[in-house]
């Protein structure tokens, strides 16, 4: 944990640079923004001349029902304004403040969800060219963790974050200016006590809270993931009695992750200790600052009044920027985890303006490829030419589903070349490769719609008559069929209504649904039995005349539907 906690103090990027990436997102809703900033600088304004106003009104009345020795033009003009109008001026600052914060409030929601819209949409345009690489092998729950809870808790940042530092930057100043009137020593302590309060505080606070909030959003998204593998795993761990152990795991998580929220909490409550300690401090410093000059003659009653109650009603925009950083911690995380996931380059880079090409055959030449250390393929070779089924055979983990991948350009190769009519992929625009090709994987994912759409995911805008011959082709039309709401069955989370074999029959119907001029099957009958087999291999064959068929299979018997058929071993052809 320690060595995990050290690599992530030493990859993240400094907070300020965060909120300055963040905050540039903002520059099309700058006069939302704009707007937000004016309406909570007046809307603090009313609040704190609320206070001053009533304060001011009620000493100045106890000296005037006491008959004080007070020269009355010292306590100003209100004093002459008769309880009625008082009443009604107060009474409308109260209304205007509410008004004015609720447009503030509004402004900045209204920003932070198109933003977070925004964000989305980023992040899975990023994830779709990042893919299926990026999720090859990955940790899927981190994921999940960084598109779903990242991105919401951004809407703190956007919406109570970006405006309220601005407006505790404007009212201060104005402030400052208001207090000067009175002294120019009142508006330096004042000064003093804004920054003190709304920078100094949060920025100490924020830097010891910086790498716990770091750890606790990356930790977070760990759990997510070991959650989502047990759900996934549920039926093992009940059959081999794992439980009890795997329950254990997560408790231990869950404390390591609450601990880690303690740790959070407790500095949340540090800050907000010092932070009204320091708003007692500077109120009363101002108390007797002002005190001090009235005895001595640089200071009249009304300044000392002013400055008094100014000082010790205006910290509601620090405060409110103070507490900022109390959450401020994981939603920097949360934005450098999300930065960095739009930073992220493909390992393969999309292709387009190139001239498009139809489909006479394909080859793979002296193909080298490796997973990081780990070589899978060694200067491999062959020739697939149109119309021909091309069967490739071999153990599991010799590279066989690799090469189809290659194939299909989900990476690129290091060494030789992947070639399709003669040309080489890489030269190819991704959607014309895409076109002229369909893949049949090892296991279909099916989402969590009917059996139509799941079908229909080969073909955009796919009709019931075409999905229902991909179907035919798939021989699993009359399986359908024969359930209560035939193609309209909803398949259920990951398909698990369904089979194993009926689910790659749907993904096969995908593949002739697609009707590319080149099919690449990666173990097409694996969880097939005999029959069914025999069945697949039979449709197959009486579909694929007019296409080229690349069938990789570690059974001998689905090999009898080939012309041609080579044997892979550790990455190389025989």
């Amino acid at each position: 944990m320690r060595k995990k906690q050290n690599q992530i103090k030493q990859d993240r990027r400094k907070g300020i640079e965060i909120m300055g990436q963040l905050i540039g997102l903002v520059f099309p809703l700058l006069p939302v923004m704009l707007l937000a900033i004016f309406l909570g600088v007046l809307g603090y304004l009313c609040a704190i001349f609320l206070t001053i106003l009533a304060g001011y009104e009620m000493i100045g009345g106890v000296f005037v029902v006491t008959s004080a020795n007070i020269d009355m033009e010292d306590l100003g003009f209100l004093l002459f304004l008769s309880p009625v109008k008082v009443f009604v001026l107060l009474i409308l600052l109260a209304v205007l403040r509410g008004v004015l914060h609720y447009g503030e409030q509004y402004c900045n929601h209204f920003i932070a969800f198109k933003l977070l819209a925004m964000i989305r949409s980023k992040v899975f345009g990023v994830l779709r060219k990042l893919c299926p690489a990026k999720l090859e092998g990955r940790d899927k729950g981190s994921l999940i963790s960084i598109i779903t809870s990242d991105i919401e808790l951004l809407e703190v940042f956007y919406a109570h974050t970006i405006s309220p530092i601005a407006i505790a930057v404007v009212t201060s100043l104005i402030m400052v200016v208001f207090i000067g009137q009175c002294s120019w020593w009142a508006g330096l302590w004042a000064l003093a006590g804004y920054v003190v309060v709304g920078a100094v505080i949060p920025l100490v606070n924020g830097r010891k809270g910086a790498g716990l909030g770091m750890e606790f959003r990356t930790f977070f998204g760990d759990l997510n993931s070991f959650i989502l593998d047990s759900l996934r795993g549920l039926d093992e761990t009940i059959q081999y009695k794992g439980g009890e152990k795997r329950l254990k795991q997560m408790e231990e998580r869950s404390k390591e992750l609450g601990q880690m929220q303690k740790g959070l909490n407790r500095l949340e409550a540090s800050q907000r200790s010092v932070t009204n300690l320091a708003i007692l401090l500077f109120s009363f410093g101002m108390l007797f600052l002002m005190l001090y000059l009235y005895l001595t003659g640089n200071a009249d009653f009304k300044d000392l009044l002013l400055a008094t109650i100014a000082m010790m009603g205006s910290f509601g925009p620090v405060v409110a920027l103070s507490n900022l950083s109390n959450n401020l911690n994981q939603t920097l995380a949360s934005g450098e985890r999300v930065l960095s996931l739009l930073e992220e380059t493909p390992q393969v880079e999309e292709v387009e303006g190139k001239e498009e090409v139809s489909f006479t055959g394909a080859a793979a030449e002296h193909v080298v490829f490796s997973y990081e250390e780990e070589q899978i393929l060694k200067g491999y070779s062959v020739e697939i030419q149109k119309g021909k089924i091309i069967g490739i055979h071999g153990a599991s983990g010799s590279g066989k589903s690799t090469l189809l991948k290659l194939f299909m350009r989900f990476w690129d190769v290091q060494q030789g070349n992947i070639m399709i009519s003669g040309k080489d992929i890489r030269q190819f625009n991704t959607r014309n490769l895409r076109n002229l090709e369909s893949y049949v994987t090892q296991e279909t994912y099916l989402f969590q719609d009917t059996i139509a759409n799941n079908i229909a995911v080969g073909k955009v805008g796919a009709s019931r008559e075409e999905i229902m011959e991909a179907a035919k082709k798939a021989s699993i039309h009359q399986f359908i069929m024969s359930l209560p709401k035939d193609y309209d069955t909803q398949v259920g989370e990951l398909g698990d209504t369904l089979s194993g074999g009926e689910k790659q029959r749907i993904g096969i119907a995908r593949a002739f649904l697609h009707d590319a001029p080149f099919l690449l099957l990666d173990e097409p009958t694996s969880n097939l039995d005999s029959l069914n087999e025999g069945i697949i291999l039979k449709s197959l064959k009486q579909s694929c005349n007019e296409k080229t068929v690349l069938l990789v299979s570690h059974r001998k018997s689905t090999m009898n539907l080939a012309d041609a058929v080579y044997t892979m071993e550790n990455g190389r052809m025989s």
